[in-house]
């Protein structure tokens, strides 16, 4: 498996919407595999695919890792949508590998539905709620170009511009693989 820079802040690629898999083949099957890696290596516990320079419509969640969820399995989500979301919300702080040292309350639905294909590309259909369904939430945004921080009150997002911009011009310590700063 191989480590794949993540893409960060104001990389064009992370407000495109992810384009849907016709199918699977091993290349795609590597792919996920080495998603998987970047998320543990960097600690995370979600990554979507253009996190890492992809426009596949492709998502991983881990949250295992989480003392609270030791009973977590791993998930891949292949052509995600979202069909269901639960009128009651919820409010957590999320963070993000493309937006590194930035934490916000960001209120979301607190169950939801969602239908998607596995990595055999069999349809599935998952109800999840709390921590789960906020970070399935989080990189479902991630597939439409949708950052958290979008999600987030207007006053809150401006207290967050400078952050942001140092993020951009890659002035922030990882301990990750990023992808060099795109040039304007």
């Amino acid at each position: 498996m191989t480590q794949i820079p993540v893409n960060q802040y104001g990389d064009k690629i992370l407000r495109k919407k992810a384009i849907p898999l016709q199918k699977i083949d091993a290349e795609t099957i590597k792919f996920v595999k080495d998603m998987f890696e970047t998320m543990h290596e960097a600690s995370g516990v979600g990554l979507a695919a253009n996190q890492v320079g992809s426009a596949k419509s492709v998502f991983v969640v881990d949250i295992s890792v989480m003392k609270d969820y030791p009973n977590e399995k791993p998930r891949v989500f292949i052509n995600p949508k979202i069909t269901e979301r639960s009128e009651e919300m919820a409010s957590y702080e999320e963070g993000c590998l493309s937006i590194p040292d930035v934490r916000a309350e960001v209120l979301r639905p607190k169950k939801i539905k969602i239908q998607f294909k596995d990595l055999e590309f069999n349809d599935q259909t998952l109800e999840v709620e709390d921590f789960l369904a906020r970070v399935i939430q989080h990189e479902y945004d991630h597939l439409q170009g949708i950052y958290f921080t979008d999600r987030i009150p207007e006053d809150q997002q401006k207290k967050l511009k400078r952050e942001l911009i140092r993020i951009k011009n890659r002035k922030v310590e990882v301990d990750y693989p990023v992808t060099e700063r795109e040039r304007d």
